[in-house]
């Protein structure tokens, strides 16, 4: 569908009130096109004239929420203020997805006793992926000696490839038994990864998607932050889940807008040490049971 046709639906429908959470250029645009008598959006330059309610936005990236940022948009119509516990993030399990899970868990050699750790090692660009070999450190640590424990690696649909890097490599330095607690069941959907994590007892990846589709159980977990600020994006959910966060302190180039990094090398995630993501896993096992 062009922006013309999609304007034409909007404009059809006789919306009242328009809020553009996006702010960007095409979102500006739509919000107008919309004809909603009542437009909210951020106060940007030369697009601001195209809402009837505007917002201050400060452009530099401040240690604040993101959910509360954009919330600022309905507190214009008087909302009360964003609460974790009251307004968490939500995302039923479909029913369907939870018997494919528990078919391919079962087919795996993975039961219902087990302490499943669920760790994503794939994101979808390079501000956001903790290098391939740190994955293998923290996987070699938390499936050593630990019998009662399976590791399963998901990754992205275009990146599968990695969870089997990291499998292999991981398997190298394990003794037998170590490394057959380390599986793949192939991709998951969205639905299907809520219904995994619902039989997990950790997850553990970089913020990107996943992790907020984990931040709507009570499920444990371990964030690891490059370029982000926990700050900034940690999962939203009532305080007394356990959400470790994970990242390098004192960095200039940090928080950045993820578009060049500028030293080069993205030493905000390279310099996260795997010893400092399995400190963090094992204290979250612990709450876990």
């Amino acid at each position: 569908m062009s922006d013309l046709e999609l304007a034409r639906r909007l404009q059809s429908r006789r919306y009242d009130l328009a809020i553009d959470f996006h702010g960007g250029p095409r979102s500006s645009l739509l919000t107008w096109l919309s004809g909603a008598p009542v437009r909210i959006g951020y106060q940007v330059a030369g697009r601001g004239w195209m809402y009837t309610r505007r917002v201050p936005r400060p452009r530099e990236l401040r240690a604040r929420h993101s959910v509360e940022n954009q919330w600022d948009l309905l507190r214009a119509l008087d909302f009360p203020e964003p609460n974790p516990t009251a307004f968490p993030v939500e995302m039923p399990v479909d029913p369907d997805a939870r018997r494919a899970v528990d078919d391919r868990l079962s087919d795996a050699g993975i039961e219902n006793g087990d302490r499943l750790i669920v760790i994503h090692v794939s994101a979808g660009n390079p501000f956001r992926r903790w290098p391939t070999e740190s994955f293998v450190e923290l996987v070699r640590a938390l499936a050593s000696g630990k019998p009662g424990r399976r590791i399963l690696l998901t990754s992205g649909p275009s990146d599968q490839s990695a969870v089997g890097r990291v499998i292999a490599d991981a398997r190298a330095g394990l003794d037998e038994a170590s490394g057959r607690r380390i599986v793949s069941c192939g991709d998951f959907s969205l639905a299907e990864l809520r219904a995994l994590l619902e039989r997990s007892c950790l997850y553990i990846g970089g913020d990107s998607g996943p992790l907020h589709v984990a931040a709507t159980t009570n499920v444990p977990m371990v964030g690891l932050y490059g370029p982000t600020l926990p700050a900034r994006t940690e999962p939203w959910r009532a305080p007394e889940y356990v959400a470790e966060s994970v990242e390098v302190h004192d960095l200039p180039c940090r928080p950045c807008d993820q578009r060049v990094c500028a030293p080069g090398d993205f030493r905000c995630l390279t310099s996260i040490d795997p010893g400092q993501v399995v400190e963090a896993a094992e204290r979250a096992l612990r709450y876990a049971g």
